[in-house]
């Protein structure tokens, strides 16, 4: 082939610091705004990002030319270094170090939109921890 065709879609989440509800609704806007403006920055088209005051979900097409740690590791840092800067918070803002992100086929991708899309009502029935643990069984990975 004379060229290079991708299109891998990410599904990635990743927590707050000590799962502390930090993104509550007055500033979840915000975040949202901040990581998508990231995401597109690095050349990574977003679907949707939505999450809850503890995590994130995104959903968004892998840039061929980065990996995945390496986007999620400028998003987490470049909208942490916004909102230490920001007023929006009273004290610190930090994510955690790891994260979790699953390739998502294209026959797959509406379903996955709409579970993002639908996180609040998601967790007014199961917690993080269970979610967590029904998406690693589901992609087949050990904790």
């Amino acid at each position: 082939m004379p060229h290079s065709y991708t299109k891998i879609w990410i599904h990635a989440i990743w927590t707050t610091k000590s799962r502390i509800e930090l993104i509550d609704y007055s500033i979840e806007k915000q975040v949202y705004d901040l990581i998508f403006q990231e995401l597109k920055d690095l050349n990574c088209p977003t679907r949707i990002i939505n999450g809850m005051p503890d995590h994130i979900h995104a959903l968004f097409l892998l840039n061929p030319q980065k990996s995945i740690s390496d986007v999620v590791k400028q998003v987490k840092g470049s909208v942490s270094h916004t909102l230490n800067g920001s007023e929006l918070l009273p004290g610190k803002f930090a994510w955690q170090t790891g994260y979790a992100a699953f390739s998502v086929s294209e026959s797959q991708l509406q379903k996955v939109h709409d579970y993002i899309k639908t996180q609040k009502n998601h967790h007014a029935k199961m917690n993080f921890d269970e979610e967590q643990k029904v998406l690693l069984k589901l992609h087949d990975v050990s904790e």
